[in-house]
Parts: structure tokens; sequence; C-alpha cells
């Protein structure tokens, strides 16, 4: 019985289950990000990090989750379960902060993030979440101590940045899955994008200008 509970699933997934997924990683992201903050304001600055990121990953899953409604082949589910669980494919959130300071703004400023020319930064994020665990020997024979290696300030931007992205406490529906599939029928686009936010506000889903918005945010997107 214990086998078959913990058996990974790998298929197609309902809207309801998409939406009850997304949910969960909101939940568990935010509870994460909580506990970040308690580490950092008590100065455990190494798991505080370490902890962030995590959170970040964990709100990563909702790209994922999303990305799974319009899948059509079985080997694209495939290929977004081991997306789901592989922690540098989760890693797109993790990389803005440092563009944030770096005054990007607009979706099209974040192309890094998510393709795979920044591969290598995101595999050095996974790293740092590791060392703000662990002892470990690097380089020539270096002894890595997580607090000689994490600082306070770094760990303060990831910290403040995965509790300002699991701020969102509302529910995933099932409808807001709905329109996303009828909506994203010709692609991921941006007209496409702009008119599912409009559909989410008339539905009351979204606040009103959440479609303004998300038209500013993707911004010199086709």
């Amino acid at each position: 019985m214990a086998d078959r509970k913990l058996k990974q699933y790998r298929s197609f997934l309902t809207t309801e289950q998409i939406a009850a997924g997304m949910t969960c990683a909101k939940r568990n992201a935010k509870r994460i990000a909580e506990d970040a903050q308690l580490l950092f304001d008590a100065e455990r600055y190494p798991s505080a990090l370490s902890l962030a990121i995590l959170s970040l990953e964990e709100s990563g899953k909702l790209i994922v989750l999303r990305k799974m409604a319009t899948v059509t082949t079985e080997q694209e589910c495939l290929d977004l379960w081991r997306d789901y669980r592989r922690h540098t494919a989760k890693h797109t959130l993790t990389l803005m902060p440092e563009r944030i300071s770096k005054g990007a703004r607009r979706l099209i400023e974040f192309k890094e993030c998510v393709d795979d020319s920044a591969q290598g930064e995101k595999e050095t994020y996974d790293a740092l979440k590791q060392l703000g665990f662990y002892t470990d020997c690097l380089g020539d024979a270096h002894w890595s101590i997580p607090t000689e290696v994490i600082d306070g300030k770094l760990a303060e931007m990831l910290v403040r940045f995965a509790a300002s992205t699991s701020l969102q406490e509302r529910e995933t529906t099932p409808r807001e899955i709905e329109l996303w599939v009828m909506h994203m029928q010709t692609g991921l686009t941006r007209p496409n994008l702009i008119s599912w936010a409009k559909a989410m506000v008339a539905e009351g889903l979204q606040p009103e200008g959440y479609a303004e918005g998300l038209a500013d945010f993707t911004f010199g997107l086709s």
C-alpha cells in the first residue's frame, strides 16, 4: 500500500487535478517562505536562503502545471513531469530577483529565465541551495561551511522575493484552467494572454486592472 501511494504519477491531468495541484503548490510555497523569513529574522542566513530557494522552486511548479493543461502528446506530458520533479527546471523565479535589481520590469527582460541559455545559472542557484544546508569539500580541497558562504545580503534578497511571490492566497479553480485552455488554442502569445486575462476579470477570478497590468508586463512580446 505504501509503495502504491509513493509511486510518482506521470500521465495526463484533468483541469480539476491541475487546479488542485496549483493550489497545493501555492500553499506550500507560502509556508516555506514564512519559515525562511523566521530563520532570516533569527539571523540564520544559510538556512533562510536555502528555504527561500525551495519556496521559489515550489512556486515554479505553477508554471509547469499550467503547461500541462494544453499538452496533447504522451511525450510532452512525460517531459513536463520530468521538469516538475527536476530542481533546476523550476528555478525560473529564482533568477528573477537579480534581474529586478538591475531594472528589469517587463517579461521580455526575463527571457533568459525561461530558456536554455540560463541553465548554468540555474545550476548555480541549486548548488547555492545545497551550500546553505551542507558542508562540502570544494575547489582545491577547500571546506565549505554554510555560515561562511552565505551572507545576510544575498539571503535577504531571496527571502523577500520568495515572500512576495507566495503572497497570493487565492485558490486556483478548475474554471481558471478551462479558460486558459480555451484561450491558448493557438499557442501562448501576448494577444491570447491578454484575452485570457480579460476573461478572468469578467468572471470575477481576477480584480479589475489585471488585464491592463498583464498587457504592460508583456509589452514588446508578439
